[in-house]
C-alpha cells in the first residue's frame, strides 16, 4: 500500500475516486471540508527550510520523499533550476512512482521568463512516470494531481509553437486553481504562467493579471519564495516599482541560500534607482553563487554573470569607477575561463556599459565575439564607436557602425527564418533595441561630419523607436538611451531648453540615471522658465545622493553650487 503524507492528501485523494453517483455525493460534502483542511494546513502546519521559504504541497508521495520534493519546489519558485532538478531526482529515487516528483522534474526544463525550454529533455522525465499523457493521467493517483500533469503535458505538448503550448498550460493552470482554489502551489504556478505569456514583451496588462493572482498568495503565505519571486517580476518597471518594495524587502530573507533571489530584489531597486540597496543585493547574489560553484566544484557559468552585470552598473551610477571596473575585470576573466557565449554575451555587454559610462578612462580589450547575436556585441560595437568619435578617430567610428549594420541585416535575416536568437533575447525588441543603437551612432558620425540636419533627423527616429518600445527593467539594453543622448547633443547645439525636455524623457524610463540628471541640471541652469528651477533643485538632490561617496561627487559640487 502506498504512503500518504498527512490527512489533506487522504482527502484529496479520496474525493477524486468517484466511481458511484453515492459517492459523488459523499465528494460535494467533502470537497469543502478538503479546502478547510488544506487552508489549516497551509496556515499552520508549512514545511518551511530556513534557507528557501516556506510552502505546503500535500501530495501522493512517500513521506521519506517530501523534505527532496519540497527542497525542489521551493527551488523553483526561485529559478535555481539545475539544483531544483536534483532534488526532484532525489525524491523520485526514494519513491519511484512520486507523481509530481516527475512533474517537479519536467519543470525544471521550463524556464519561461527567460524564454527557454527543454522540451524533449521535459518528455524524457515525464515518459520515465508513464509512457503517454493518457497513461500518465491514468496512473497518476488523485485527482488534483492529475491536473498538474494535465497542465504540464499541454506545456511540452509535441504539437504547437511555444506560444500556443505557453497559453495552453496557462488556460490549464488557471482551471486546475479555480477548482482548488485552496491550494496555493497552484495560484502562485498559474501566476508564473501568465507571466510566461508575455514572450518578453512587457504588456501592462498581463503583468498586471499576474500580481493579482500571486497577491492573493503573498496574502495568504508571506514567506513563499514565488509569492514575492513573481510579484518582483509583475512590478519590474519604473510606473509600478513602488508597488513592488513589499516583496523586495523580504524575498532576499525568505530564499538567503537563492542567488537568484539575493538578485532579484534589485529589480525593484534599479527600477527606483536606489543604487546603494542594488549593489548590496548583487554582492549577495555574486557571493551566494561563489560559495556554490566552490562546494559543487561546478564551472565557471555557475557564477551568477546577471548580478555582476547589475552591480556594475550600480557601481557606474554611483560615480564608484574602481569598484566597477574590477567587476568588469572580474567578468572578463570569467568569459575567458568559460568560452560560452553567455559568459562571452555578459562581457560585451558590461565592456560596452563601461565605455559609454565612462568615456574617459581606459577600456579592456574585446573577445571573440563572432558566435554571438547582435544585440549584445551592437552595444559593445557602439560604445566603441562612440569613444572613437571622442578620439577624433571618425573613421574608426563608421568601421564600428558599418559592422552594426552587418550584424542588424543578419539578426533580420534569422528573423525572417524563424530562428531563435542564441542568447535568448527576444526576437523583435532586440532587433529594435539594437536598430536605436544603430540609428544613435549614425547620428554622431553625421554631427561629426558637419550634417546637423540629418543628425538630428536620426535622433528622432532613434527616440520615437525607442518610446515605442515598453519599460525596460535593470540595465538598459540601450546602453546609451537615445533620449539622453538627443539631450546633450541639443545642449551641444545651443538649445537647452528642448535638451531638459529629452533628459525629463529619459528619466521617465530609468529613474536617477546619473547622466541624465547631469544633463538636466546643465540644461536647467541654462535658460530660464517657471520650471527650471525645479527642475535644478530636483536633479542637484538626486545628484547628491548618487555621488556622495564616488568620483563625480566634485562635479556634482560645483555644478550645483550657489
Amino acid at each position: 500500500m502506498r504512503h500518504r503524507t498527512g490527512s489533506t492528501s487522504a482527502c484529496w485523494r479520496k474525493i477524486s475516486m468517484t466511481r458511484s453517483s453515492r459517492i459523488a455525493q459523499i465528494t460535494r460534502v467533502l470537497a469543502p471540508i478538503c479546502t478547510l483542511l488544506l487552508l489549516s494546513t497551509a496556515l499552520c502546519g508549512a514545511s518551511e527550510t530556513v534557507d528557501l521559504g516556506r510552502l505546503d504541497f500535500p501530495n501522493s508521495g512517500a513521506p521519506e520523499a517530501q523534505k527532496a520534493f519540497t527542497r525542489g519546489v521551493l527551488l523553483l519558485h526561485s529559478f535555481e533550476f539545475e539544483d531544483a532538478r536534483g532534488a526532484f531526482e532525489e525524491a523520485r529515487a526514494i519513491d519511484s512512482d512520486f507523481a509530481m516528483a516527475y512533474w517537479g522534474e519536467a519543470m525544471t526544463h521550463n524556464q519561461p521568463l527567460w524564454r527557454r525550454q527543454n522540451r524533449e529533455a521535459a518528455l524524457g522525465v515525464l515518459a520515465l512516470y508513464a509512457a503517454s499523457p493518457e497513461e500518465r493521467a491514468a496512473k497518476v493517483p488523485t485527482e488534483r494531481e492529475r491536473g498538474y500533469l494535465e497542465a504540464v503535458d499541454e506545456l511540452f505538448s509535441p504539437s504547437g509553437d511555444k506560444p500556443s503550448r505557453d497559453r495552453a498550460y496557462s488556460e490549464a493552470m488557471g482551471k486546475l486553481s479555480g477548482r482548488y482554489p485552496m491550494d496555493l502551489e497552484a495560484k502562485a504556478f498559474y501566476a508564473l504562467s501568465i507571466l510566461g505569456t508575455s514572450q518578453g514583451e512587457r504588456d501592462f496588462r498581463v503583468y498586471m493579471r499576474a500580481a493579482a493572482v500571486a497577491e492573493e498568495v503573498f496574502a495568504a503565505n508571506p514567506r513563499h519564495p514565488g509569492a514575492a519571486h513573481y510579484l518582483i517580476h509583475s512590478y519590474d518597471d519604473p510606473v509600478h516599482a513602488p508597488l513592488g518594495l513589499r516583496a523586495a524587502r523580504v524575498y532576499a530573507d525568505i530564499a538567503p541560500a537563492a542567488s537568484h533571489a539575493q538578485h532579484m530584489v534589485s529589480h525593484i531597486f534599479v527600477a527606483l534607482g536606489r543604487w546603494e540597496d542594488s549593489v548590496q543585493s548583487n554582492i549577495n547574489a555574486y557571493e551566494v553563487s561563489k560559495k556554490r560553484r566552490e562546494s559543487q566544484d561546478a564551472p565557471p557559468d555557475a557564477i551568477n554573470y546577471h548580478a555582476l552585470q547589475w552591480l556594475q552598473y550600480s557601481y557606474l551610477q554611483l560615480g564608484l569607477l574602481e569598484d566597477a571596473r574590477d567587476i568588469l575585470d572580474k567578468m572578463a576573466g570569467l568569459a575567458r575561463e568559460s568560452q560560452s557565449d553567455r559568459a562571452l554575451w555578459y562581457y560585451a555587454t558590461m565592456r560596452g556599459m563601461w565605455g559609454v559610462e565612462a568615456p574617459d578612462e581606459d577600456i579592456p580589450a574585446p573577445l571573440d565575439y563572432e558566435i554571438l547575436d547582435s544585440e549584445g556585441v551592437t552595444q559593445d560595437l557602439f560604445a566603441s564607436g562612440y569613444r572613437a568619435l571622442r578620439a577624433g578617430e571618425a573613421e574608426t567610428a563608421q568601421e564600428h557602425l558599418a559592422e552594426i549594420r552587418e550584424r542588424l541585416q543578419a539578426h533580420r535575416a534569422k528573423l525572417s527564418e524563424g530562428e531563435s536568437l542564441s542568447d535568448g533575447s527576444g526576437g523583435q525588441t532586440a532587433l529594435k533595441k539594437a536598430t536605436v543603437l544603430e540609428r544613435s551612432l549614425a547620428a554622431l558620425v553625421a554631427l561629426d561630419d558637419g550634417k546637423e540636419s540629418e543628425a538630428l533627423a536620426l535622433l528622432d527616429e532613434a527616440t520615437d523607436l525607442e518610446s515605442s518600445l515598453p519599460l525596460e527593467f535593470g540595465p538598459p539594453d540601450i546602453i546609451k538611451p537615445s533620449h539622453e543622448l538627443y539631450g546633450e547633443v541639443l545642449l551641444g547645439l545651443g538649445r537647452p531648453e528642448e535638451a531638459a525636455r529629452m533628459f525629463k524623457a529619459a528619466l521617465d524610463r530609468a529613474p536617477r540615471r546619473t547622466a541624465s540628471l547631469f544633463g538636466l541640471a546643465q540644461a536647467a541652469r541654462r535658460f530660464a522658465s517657471p520650471g527650471s528651477e525645479a527642475s535644478l533643485a530636483s536633479a542637484c538632490a538626486e545628484l547628491a545622493v548618487n555621488t556622495a561617496r564616488g568620483a563625480l561627487a566634485e562635479r556634482t559640487r560645483k555644478l550645483c553650487a550657489g
